[in-house]
């Protein structure tokens, strides 16, 4: 902590200060965050000429990566007379908003990978939904609930509101009924020093002074204790960065997004079907309405650049194949499991296995939605994810997957590492696209992977992208386990509900309250469907599926006691590592939107964002921040963007 607060521009704090602080800052917020007039949203880029809306020539895209950065992205320009190819590797779009189909006990259901508020603030996704004329595909929770294991501390209710910072400081004070266990005493000049950071945002201001520390060393030290265990814990676990690897500055911006910028409140919307019912068909259709091309398991294999530009790209359908020799380094990470001979290489969602004195390593990345499956006490590979299982020699043995899992030919051996190129390489053929712009839209390891596929020229430019590229970090990873019983129970929280003080447990979700399929097998059974989800756990505490479902179950036992006594009918374990990590040090290289390769332009979570946003307003923000580099760059009249207030009151 001491190495950010004793700097010379945070430290210097005087009597003066203060006083501006408490009463220009206060004359302002009465001023220009009246409680009679909500604040506007903030306009990002608006363009100031009136350009054209459509193309009148042939333009064409190819958006790799099928969340919602990269639909977002497709959908933008396929309305502007763009040809769109979208190529998602995945049998499903969504990313991680996809949905798959489950069987359970003779009944369908939709899985996906957890539940996803939409808050008031997330304008350009909202925006998105009233274009599509989907908003009637989601519903008001009304209320959102944080419940405390430590029960010192009552349960926090937030609800819609019409104040911005400071009311809604005020708002929180009066019905909190924690309010006098916050620990804030501003007399003491850390914890003015902490207010004045989390209510004086100012985006570059807030990543040169901030970024350099984490949020768990930050709080370390005289940091008001309730505080951190109401707000700053719950939410900072929230972002799916854990407090031991997150930068205070993104935390910053993130509180910025969500409280002290925003005068929408804390009450969100969820959908009334699955994620991919709701809101990743409708996007899909409006893509392909316009002629745009969707193309599923697509994986990339080569990547041409010329001249700073990109040439080509060829991708596979089906099959995760590589005919370009590429190097994991050794993975000590994952323990071996006794009786097996096996060695692990790669990291991420592309980890491969190597038995003893074999030449052949097998892939773990399922070939149903690419999670890395993980070998059993049975000596079978087992998806983690959605229930797939695969032989020791890799072949299918169990669904939602139907095909086996890929193999690789060990090239050459290295001290810490392999060089690999796939076995199978006379089929799938592959095919070969170009287009005028691209667009890499995928996840982090998914847009690390793309650049280990770049041939041509490759020096200069791309060596120098592609080292921003590889310092990319990826999160700790995110568990939903979701339970299906016989019976229902009371409960006197919000039907979405953040959980803390739990080993392992986050947030609860009552599904058979919220989604419509859940909804009608409820009244037709009586029974109940429930989701655990935990956020950011340390693989080394919880390195099996087993010790991940076993704590799941033991804390939701402790949650709602009532379940005891019933009778549990099935479970379904979502286990990923593939969510950005914003660690310390890490915004300075971040990549922006445009390249140095010339037609080339990023999406996604992992994009440095020029205004305030989160999870997946962010991610939808960045697909469109993608589409308006290139509408710009063809004379076109860009999307109006909007986010909540840039800037916080509390500037010094």
């Amino acid at each position: 902590m001491s190495q950010v607060f004793n700097s010379p521009e945070s430290s210097a704090i005087s009597r003066r200060t203060l006083l501006k602080l408490f009463g220009v800052g206060a004359t302002t917020g009465v001023l220009g965050y009246s409680r009679l007039t909500k604040p506007k949203p903030t306009v990002f880029q608006q363009d100031t000429l009136s350009l054209p809306l459509l193309l009148n020539q042939p333009k064409s895209v190819v958006v790799v990566g099928g969340g919602l950065a990269g639909l977002a992205c497709a959908y933008e320009l396929s309305q502007r007379g763009f040809a769109v190819t979208l190529l998602e590797k995945s049998p499903q779009l969504g990313g991680k908003i996809a949905s798959w189909q489950i069987e359970v006990n003779g009944d369908s259901f939709k899985m996906e990978h957890g539940f996803h508020g939409f808050f008031p603030q997330y304008y350009n996704l909202n925006n998105l939904a009233a274009e599509l004329g989907i908003s009637e595909n989601f519903k008001s929770l009304k209320s959102y609930s944080v419940v405390y294991r430590d029960t010192k501390y009552q349960p926090e209710v937030f609800r819609p509101s019409r104040s911005a910072f400071p009311w809604n400081i005020v708002d929180l004070a009066i019905a909190s009924p924690n309010r006098f266990q916050w620990g804030i005493n501003l007399t003491k000049l850390k914890h003015l020093q902490v207010f004045q950071a989390i209510g004086g945002f100012e985006r570059e201001k807030n990543y040169r002074r901030f970024d350099n520390i984490s949020v768990a060393n930050w709080v370390e030290e005289e940091f008001p204790k309730g505080l951190y265990d109401l707000y700053f814990l719950p939410f900072a676990k929230s972002s799916l960065n854990a407090p031991d690897m997150m930068s205070v500055a993104e935390l910053l911006q993130f509180f910025h997004f969500y409280f002290f910028g925003n005068p929408e409140g804390l009450a969100f919307n969820g959908t009334k079907d699955d994620m991919g019912t709701s809101l990743v068909q409708p996007i899909a259709q409006a893509i392909q309405s316009k002629g745009g091309k969707i193309i599923t398991e697509a994986m990339v294999s080569e990547i041409q650049v010329l001249k700073t530009k990109v040439d080509s790209l060829s991708y596979q359908i089906g099959n995760n194949t590589n005919n370009v020799p590429f190097g994991v380094k050794r993975n000590n990470t994952i323990e071996t499991r006794q009786g097996t001979s096996l060695q692990y290489f790669g990291a991420a969602d592309e980890v491969f296995a190597l038995p003893d004195n074999s030449q052949e390593a097998i892939s773990l990345t399922c070939t149903h939605q690419g999670c890395t499956v993980k070998i059993a006490e049975d000596g079978k590979f087992h998806c983690p994810c959605h229930g797939a299982v695969f032989a020791a020699d890799g072949k299918v043995l169990k669904g939602p997957a139907q095909r086996d899992l890929s193999k690789f030919q060990v090239v050459q051996r290295q001290d810490d590492g392999l060089q690999l190129i796939a076995a199978n390489l006379d089929s799938p053929s592959s095919q070969t696209i170009q287009a005028d712009y691209y667009v890499f839209a995928t996840d982090v390891p998914g847009v690390q992977q793309l650049f280990r596929q770049i041939n041509g020229d490759v020096d200069g430019v791309v060596g120098a992208m592609r080292t921003q590229i590889k310092k990319l970090n990826v999160a700790d990873p995110f568990a939903v386990c979701r339970f299906w019983f016989d019976r229902d129970f009371e409960w006197n929280h919000s039907y979405f509900t953040s959980l803390s003080g739990y080993q392992l447990t986050d947030s609860i979700t009552l599904y058979h309250r919220i989604q419509e399929q859940f909804i009608e097998w409820a009244k037709r059974t009586g029974g109940s469907v429930v989701e655990l989800h935990a956020y950011c756990y340390k693989e080394k505490q919880f390195p099996t599926q087993f010790a991940l479902l076993t704590t799941f179950e033991q804390e939701l036992y402790e949650i709602v006691p009532e379940l005891k006594q019933a009778n549990m009918l099935h479970r379904e374990l979502v286990n990923q590592k593939n969510f950005s990590g914003y660690p310390p040090n890490s915004y300075a290289e971040r990549p922006e939107t445009s390249t140095n390769i010339s037609n080339l332009v990023f999406a996604g979570d992992w994009v440095k964002m020029p205004f305030p946003s989160g999870l997946m307003e962010r991610a939808v923000s960045s697909g469109f921040l993608a589409a308006n580099e290139i509408l710009h760059r063809e004379g076109l009249q860009r999307r109006t963007l909007l986010s909540v207030n840039p800037e916080g009151l509390l500037q010094i």
